[in-house]
């Protein structure tokens, strides 16, 4: 018998283009985020990140991206954590990952609520506000330390930190990490941002997309870098030693974390916010001084070295010093960058639900042609 052998499907797809990780791919029509990396400017709805950062709060950007209306003095406070995650939470191992039990705590929480299709702005905020205080509980015990509950006159961001460390935060130290979270709340179709809405159009729940969009931004290559911005700084130590270990790193061939960014090819209009607003803070800690004396040599050394490239400071640099200026330890990070991002998920998911088609693209065939089971 002789064998019948088909054409590679390879070849019945090789007109279509591929791009390896959808690189300049469009996937999405977006009326929330606008990202022009050229210009380095950011809209979340047609406003510019600076004034929102300098005008809004967290739940009033948050507010906006989910209904397109600015209300500057919308008040969202943190929500209770239903017992069920509790008990989840205490389940969990003392060395368990912030990120890995923030991913436990909104899968369980979904489980815990009638979430029909399709989402809705209510649900939005549900979860928004639920999450802060699910990791401020994990947080607390691992240390050993009981949960505090919410405090429902305080913002989002003010409450996540008492939850924390059941002490109120000052107003200058709310005030840079709300900034934070505006900075971080969307960023286009980003990785996770992508997979929750891959999530959403198959009509599954708002828990489960961001549950997934947590999944993909605990990967390295997406949330990780502010940490490695905080080892950096205290290898530098001090402004003093700035320039000599900058110029020592840079002829070493050593990537400066915190600078040159995928999109953006002008300064990160993100960083610049958070750098405008922890300037403002009337007490400036070390940290601070330390990281505006390293980013200052930073570009200096970069543009003589390197001129032919747009190395140029990106959010997690500021991050990176915001989020170790509250008190926030670097492994708690990832997770409050989640945090920060659940406003833009849910928007998007909300967005995809509006108008929905099943997100299924095709693979090309790159395996051997039809064939027979040998004898």
């Amino acid at each position: 018998m002789t064998d019948t052998v088909a054409p590679a499907p390879a070849e019945a797809t090789a007109a279509r283009p591929y791009s390896p990780g959808l690189e300049g791919i469009v996937a999405a029509e977006t009326a929330l985020g606008y990202v022009d990396g050229e210009a380095g400017r950011l809209l979340y709805r047609g406003y510019r990140i600076g004034d929102l950062v300098e005008r809004g709060t967290y739940p009033a950007v948050a507010n906006l991206l989910w209904t397109g209306e600015w209300e500057p003095r919308h008040h969202l406070p943190t929500a209770p954590v239903p017992a069920a995650v509790l008990t989840a939470l205490r389940a969990l191992p003392l060395t368990a990952k912030p990120m890995d039990a923030l991913r436990t705590a909104v899968s369980v929480w979904g489980a815990t609520q009638q979430l029909d299709w399709p989402p809705t702005p209510e649900q939005a905020r549900a979860l928004t506000a639920f999450s802060p205080s699910a990791l401020a509980a994990f947080a607390r015990l691992r240390q050993g330390l009981e949960p505090v509950d919410p405090d429902l006159a305080l913002d989002l961001v003010p409450g996540f930190l008492y939850q924390l460390t059941g002490n109120f935060a000052d107003a200058g130290t709310a005030r840079a990490l709300d900034a934070y979270f505006i900075v971080g709340a969307e960023h286009g179709l980003n990785a996770s941002t992508f997979a929750a809405r891959v999530i959403t159009s198959t009509r599954s729940d708002i828990a489960s997309a961001v549950t997934g969009a947590i999944g993909a931004m605990k990967g390295p290559l997406h949330g990780g870098a502010p940490s490695e911005v905080v080892e950096q700084l205290h290898k530098v130590g001090t402004p003093e030693h700035a320039e000599a270990w900058v110029r020592d790193a840079v002829a070493r061939g050593e990537r400066l974390m915190g600078f040159g960014h995928r999109v953006y090819r002008a300064y990160d209009p993100r960083a610049a916010a958070l750098r405008k607003v922890a300037e403002a803070m009337d007490n400036k800690p070390d940290w601070l001084e330390l990281a505006i004396k390293v980013e200052d040599v930073a570009l200096r050394v970069l543009a003589e070295k390197h001129p032919e490239r747009a190395l140029k400071t990106n959010v997690e640099y500021y991050a990176a010093a915001v989020l170790q200026g509250v008190g926030l330890t670097p492994d708690l990070f990832p997770a409050t960058f989640a945090l920060s991002r659940h406003a833009g998920w849910t928007a998007h998911v909300l967005e995809q639900a509006g108008a929905n088609r099943l997100i299924r693209p095709d693979a090309i065939y790159t395996g051997p042609p039809e064939r027979n089971l040998p004898a």
